[in-house]
C-alpha cells in the first residue's frame, strides 16, 4: 500500500523535471524537491532547474545515431526536455545544441507553473514512507541522501567514481588482423585479440604517454587526491608512462596468445572482451583512461584492427554516484526490493543528457501508471529508451556494471544482414524502433507521435 495523494520527485535535473511533468500531466499530485539555491553541488551554480553543467550540446540529431534515435523516441512521447531542448536550440550543424540559460529557464517556467507540482526548495537526506518516490538526485549527490540510499535502501557498493575501458562496435572491427583466442587456449576463445608488431606498439606508446587528458573539474580533482594513482584501476596511459614495457606486461601481455594464422606470438596484444551476450561489443580490456575522447579515437584507433573502429562509449574516470543497477532495479526503473520507489537519472548508470531524460520518463510514467492502479510500460529492446532500461536492469557479460550511453550495440540485432553499409544498418533499425513506438505512444495519449511522423516523412522527401 502506498499514499495515493502525491508522488515525490527528489532532484530538479532533466530527469526529475521530465519525471515530475509525466505524473503531473496524467493528473498525478507531485511534491518536487529541490536543494538549489539553499545548497549547491560543486558543479552547479545556477538557480534554475535542469542546468546544464557541461556542454550545450545535446548530440547527434540524426536517426543514424543512437543518441538522435533517442530524442526522435522521446519527442514522439512528449518530453517536456525534448520540447525545452527544440524550443531554445541554437545552430550547430548537425548536433542539437541549445541556449542553456533560455533552455533551463523554459523548463523552470514550465514546471514551476504546473497545477500538479508543488515546488520545495530543501536538501533532504531520507524520504517520506509510505509515498511513491521518483530518486533524481544525480551523479553528485550529497553525502547524506548518499548514505541514506546506501544504508537505508539497502543499495551496497554505491559508487563514487567511474573507472571504465572504452566499448567498440563488434562490426567496425577489423577482423582480417583481430582474431579470437584465450590464452593459453584454456577454455573457449572468448576473447578477440588485436596483435601488435614491436614497430606498432613503439609508435602506438608514443602517442599515448604524449595524448591530451580530459580536463578535470575541481571536485574530480578532489576525487584524484583521495584515489591517488587509481591502484587497482589505474589509468592506461599512467601506466605506459611507469616504463616502455609495462604494458606488455600487463593488459598487453603477449603471452600465451598464439596467432593461429602466423603461429607466432606478438610483441604485444590487445584483448577484447564482450560486454554483452549477442556479441556486438567489445570492450579494451585494461584499457581504463582519462584522456580526451578525440585523443581516445586517434591512439586507440592506432591498435590494429581497431583503425575504423566505432566507440560506442569512451574510456571515463571522474567522480560519479550511482547504482549497480542490474542488482536494484527494474526495467521500469523501481527497486526490485520496494516497487514504491523508482530511481532516475545518471544514478541509474544511464550517461549523458538525453540518457537521463529518457531514465526520467520511464520512472515518471510508471510511477503515475502504479497511482492510476495501471500496468507497468516497458519498452522493448527494439527501441533506444526501452534498450537502455534493458541495461541498467540486466548489465552486461562482465558484471562489472559501468555507466551507458545510448548506442546500437545495445539494441536487440536485427538478426539478419542488411545491404550498404552500417549508415544503412542503422537506418532499418531506427525505422523498426519507431514503428514498435507507435502503439506505446498510442496507449501514452501522445500528442505528438503523429506530428513527428509527419515531419520525419516530409524531410526524407524533401532530401
Amino acid at each position: 500500500m502506498f499514499n495515493k495523494e502525491y508522488v515525490n520527485v527528489y532532484g530538479a535535473g532533466l530527469a526529475g523535471c521530465e519525471a515530475a511533468w509525466q505524473l503531473a500531466c496524467r493528473g498525478i499530485k507531485v511534491k518536487l524537491y529541490e536543494m538549489k539555491p539553499h545548497k549547491y553541488t560543486p558543479a552547479h551554480h545556477a538557480e534554475g532547474f535542469a542546468e546544464l553543467v557541461c556542454s550545450n550540446s545535446l548530440r547527434s540529431d540524426r536517426l543514424t545515431n543512437a543518441v538522435g534515435l533517442l530524442k526522435e523516441e522521446l519527442m514522439r512521447l512528449d518530453s517536456l526536455i525534448m520540447e525545452a531542448a527544440y524550443a531554445t536550440r541554437v545552430p550547430a550543424g548537425s548536433a542539437l545544441a541549445v541556449n542553456r540559460d533560455d533552455f533551463s529557464a523554459y523548463i523552470t517556467e514550465k514546471i514551476k507553473n504546473h497545477p500538479n507540482i508543488e515546488i520545495i526548495e530543501k536538501e533532504v537526506s531520507d524520504i517520506e514512507e509510505g509515498t511513491l518516490t521518483i530518486i533524481a538526485t544525480g551523479p553528485l549527490t550529497s553525502s547524506p541522501m548518499a548514505e541514506y540510499i546506501e544504508k537505508t535502501l539497502g543499495c551496497e557498493g554505491l559508487h563514487f567514481f567511474d573507472a571504465a575501458a572504452p566499448i567498440v562496435s563488434a562490426d567496425s572491427l577489423n577482423m582480417d588482423i583481430v582474431y579470437a583466442a584465450s590464452r593459453y587456449d584454456k577454455g573457449d576463445p572468448d576473447y578477440l585479440n588485436c596483435p601488435m608488431t614491436r614497430e606498432q606498439y613503439d609508435a602506438f606508446y608514443t602517442e599515448l604517454i604524449t595524448a591530451r587528458e580530459a580536463e578535470l573539474h575541481d571536485f574530480d580533482r578532489d576525487m584524484q587526491k583521495e584515489l591517488k594513482v587509481f591502484e587497482g584501476c589505474m589509468p592506461v596511459e599512467i601506466m605506459a608512462k611507469r616504463g616502455y614495457e609495462t604494458l606488455c606486461y600487463g593488459p598487453l601481455k603477449p603471452v600465451g596468445l598464439v596467432d593461429k594464422r602466423t603461429g607466432e606470438e606478438a610483441f604485444a596484444v590487445v584483448q577484447l572482451r564482450k560486454e554483452n551476450a549477442e556479441g556486438t561489443m567489445y570492450n579494451l580490456v585494461g584499457f581504463q583512461t582519462h584522456l580526451a575522447f578525440p585523443e581516445q579515437k586517434r591512439v586507440f584507433s592506432m591498435i590494429p584492427g581497431l583503425e575504423n573502429a566505432e566507440f560506442l562509449r569512451y574510456g571515463i574516470m571522474h567522480r560519479n554516484t550511482y547504482l549497480d543497477s542490474p542488482k536494484y532495479l527494474n526495467a521500469d526503473y523501481s527497486m526490485r526490493e520496494n516497487e514504491n520507489i523508482f530511481f532516475a537519472g545518471q544514478m541509474t548508470g544511464v550517461e549523458g543528457y538525453i540518457e537521463s531524460t529518457g531514465s526520467g520518463f520511464v520512472a515518471g510514467v510508471n510511477a503515475a501508471m502504479r497511482m492510476l492502479g495501471e500496468d507497468k510500460v516497458i519498452f522493448p529492446k527494439t527501441t533506444m529508451i526501452g534498450a537502455m532500461a534493458e541495461y541498467i536492469s540486466t548489465g552486461n557479460m562482465s558484471g562489472n556494471f559501468v555507466p551507458m550511453n545510448a548506442n546500437f550495440g545495445i539494441v536487440e540485432p536485427l538478426g539478419y544482414k542488411v545491404k550498404g553499409g552500417k549508415v544503412a544498418k542503422y537506418e532499418v533499425i531506427a525505422a523498426r524502433s519507431l514503428d514498435v513506438l507507435d502503439e506505446y505512444a498510442e496507449r501514452l495519449g501522445a500528442k505528438n507521435n503523429e506530428i513527428r511522423k509527419k515531419e520525419v516523412t516530409q524531410n526524407e522527401d524533401n532530401s
